[in-house]
Parts: structure tokens; C-alpha cells; sequence
């Protein structure tokens, strides 16, 4: 009996025992964090300035940013050829200049002057000939002293005559929008409007192609004004419908990195450039101070309408490798202790201080919005 009883007693320690071992495995169980998630006390999360936020949809991505670049007012800048060919002579206006319409910038000796005057002066004479034909027949056809198709004959040479006339007018005409001088044969090419010039590609000596040449002519001087300039950004496709004119823009440039430019959107195209897929928008800007040149590579950040979708404050994100990820709050310990677990979502990258999430999180979930760097540092 005592031997029973002292097996029975042996027995019940031994269950104690096993049982107090479960109980200790679970604690232990309970006192390590998953992988992924982070558990602390609630002074931790005090001293790690932890802050919580509700996911919800707000609308984001209200700037659309392009690559631009600065050109001239195409209504304030001239692009200046010779119509003749020839070899320059002189040369009187220097890059930087300022010069008035009408001011000489270069001279070009050309036997294309002494060509057009000739063909002119022979086109008037032979019309002087013609006429003098035609009025004779038809003298001679009211006395019945010519043919009819001699009459006719003689009125189609005059018709003829009349239109090569006004062929050699019409050619000696353009080259008066400079100046000529049919008798040395020297072409004056002048500032057809005020400005600066701000490019010049010829030296005394060299040969020109002409306009009217049958060649490809070279522009020679650049004449133009930029205390207003235009800005060109190229938009894709996809985002042409949400840029209005009148739709506000902002512009900076490489060498202006502090400075902000700000102007209207005036006109969007109503093509596509085959090879970029993307159309021009155009904005005009002031430039008193010649801040912005022509050329000038910009950054327009142009005023659209926004969407609305799930999205996170920019600092509620971490980038770890070619992942981005947020600390999300899932509840409590039995113990107490705050559960934070890290997952990965998809983003929709705009500018702006709240950043779309496309995929990974749901309306209505807690998230980390401050001190995931800190979370991360735990794990």
C-alpha cells in the first residue's frame, strides 16, 4: 500500500514537471517575434517616436513633371540667309551686337545680281517686241493683211513675253528685301528685325549658298530677342488629356537649381511625334533679367488634375534592395506588447509628400508612418 501510494506521488511530480516545461516552452514561444515582425513594449515605441496612421485614399500625383527645353519666341527671332550665292565680301555685325532692323550685316559678291538684272532688262525688252508685233498684225488683219493664226501667233509671243516679265520682276524683287546693286553685283544682307545677334557662321572669303541657288543653303546670322521665351516639354501619351491650357507650370533649369520660373500652359499639340510618342506643350515665360537661353535643358512641373487612389505618406516607405516596403500594426501580444510586421507593396512613384500604393495594402490598415527605419533596425 505504501509502495502505491509512494509511485502515485512520483507520478504526480512528473506531470508537474512536464507540465511546468510546456508552460515555459510557450512563454519562450510567446517571447520571440515571427520573422518580419517587431514587438515592443509600449515605452519603446514612445522612445523610437513611433507614429500610426489609417490607410486610406486621398488624391495624389496633382504635378506632372516633364523634360523640357528653352527655345525663342519663333515671333521674336529671324533666322537669316543669302538668297544669292556668292562669296562674302564684308562682314559688319558680330555676335552679341545689337542691331536695328534694316543695319547691314554682311556684303556677298554674287553674279547671280548681274544674272537677275540682265534677265529682267531682256524680259522688258523682249515684251517691247512683242507688243510691237502683236499691234502690227493686228493692224494688218483689218485689212485683211495677215492670217488669222499669224495674229494668234503673235498675241500668244506677246502673252508670253508679258509673263516672263513679270517672272524676272518677281525674282529681282526678293533680292530687294536686302539690297543689290546690279553693277557690282554685290548683295547686302540686312537685319530684318531689331535685336541681338546671337550666332554668325560665315568670314570674309567664304562661299555662300544662295535660296534661290538650287542648293542647301546655311543660316548665316541669328537675330533675335529673349526677354520672353518659350518653354517646349515633351508629355507622354498617356497623360496628354490632363494638361489643360491655362494649366499652371513651375520651371527649373540645371544652372538656376534654386530659382523657380512660373508661367501658363498656351498651347498643347494636336499631334504625336511618331518616334517619342509625345506631344509638345508650350509655355511662355518672362525673361527680363536673360536668365533663361535658348537651348537651356528645363524641368516643368506642370499643375494637373489629380487622382484618387490608396496612398502613404513618402516617409512610411522604405526602399531595401529593388523592394519597397512599409511597417504595418497588427495588434497586440498576450503580453501587451505593440506588433509591428514588415510587407512589401508596389508604389506608383510621383512627386509629392504622399506617394500611390497599387498593390499590398488595403483601406483601413494601420501603418507605420513615422520610425520604420528604427522597426527595421530591430529585425
Amino acid at each position: 500500500m505504501m509502495l502505491r501510494t509512494v509511485t502515485s506521488l512520483a507520478l504526480l511530480a512528473s506531470l508537474a514537471a512536464c507540465s511546468g516545461c510546456r508552460t515555459q516552452h510557450a512563454v519562450a514561444a510567446e517571447a520571440s517575434p515571427p520573422a518580419g515582425e517587431v514587438w515592443l513594449a509600449e515605452p519603446d515605441v514612445s522612445a523610437l517616436k513611433i507614429d500610426v496612421a489609417v490607410v486610406g485614399e486621398r488624391e495624389v500625383d496633382t504635378t506632372l513633371v516633364t523634360s523640357s527645353r528653352v527655345q525663342f519666341d519663333d515671333l521674336r527671332v529671324s533666322h537669316v540667309f543669302s538668297p544669292v550665292n556668292g562669296r562674302v565680301t564684308r562682314i559688319d555685325a558680330k555676335p552679341g551686337q545689337l542691331v536695328k532692323k534694316g543695319d547691314r550685316l554682311a556684303v556677298i559678291e554674287s553674279p547671280d545680281i548681274g544674272s537677275a538684272v540682265a534677265d529682267e532688262r531682256k524680259a522688258a525688252a523682249d515684251l517691247v517686241a512683242a507688243e510691237h508685233d502683236y499691234k502690227r498684225q493686228q493692224e494688218l488683219a483689218l485689212h485683211n493683211g495677215t492670217s488669222e493664226a499669224q495674229l494668234e501667233q503673235s498675241q500668244d509671243a506677246y502673252r508670253k513675253a508679258q509673263a516672263e516679265l513679270e517672272r524676272a520682276r518677281a525674282k529681282t524683287f526678293l533680292l530687294r528685301a536686302g539690297g543689290y546693286d546690279g553693277v557690282s553685283q554685290t548683295y547686302t544682307i540686312t537685319a530684318p528685325i531689331d535685336g541681338e545677334i546671337f550666332s554668325r557662321a560665315l568670314n570674309p572669303g567664304i562661299e555662300v549658298q544662295g535660296l534661290y541657288g538650287g542648293g542647301t543653303p546655311v543660316e548665316l546670322f541669328t537675330v533675335g530677342v529673349i526677354d520672353r521665351v518659350w518653354v517646349l516639354s515633351d508629355v507622354y501619351e498617356n497623360d496628354v488629356q490632363r494638361v489643360k491650357v491655362g494649366s499652371k507650370v513651375k520651371v527649373t533649369c540645371v544652372a538656376y537649381k534654386d530659382k523657380m520660373f512660373e508661367g501658363e500652359v498656351e498651347w498643347v499639340s494636336g499631334v504625336l511625334d511618331p518616334a517619342t510618342r509625345t506631344a509638345k506643350v508650350r509655355v511662355t515665360l518672362a525673361n527680363p533679367d536673360r536668365l533663361l537661353k535658348p537651348e537651356m535643358y528645363a524641368t516643368a512641373f506642370i499643375s494637373v488634375a489629380g487622382r484618387s487612389t490608396i496612398a502613404v505618406p513618402r516617409s512610411a516607405i522604405l526602399r531595401l534592395g529593388d523592394q519597397d516596403v512599409v511597417f504595418i500594426d497588427v495588434g497586440r501580444t498576450p503580453d501587451g506588447k505593440e506588433r509591428f510586421e514588415r510587407i512589401p507593396i508596389v508604389i506608383d512613384d510621383v512627386p509629392g509628400e504622399w506617394v500611390a500604393v497599387t498593390h499590398g495594402l488595403e483601406v483601413g490598415t494601420k501603418i507605420v508612418t513615422t520610425g520604420a527605419a528604427a522597426l527595421n533596425q530591430k529585425l
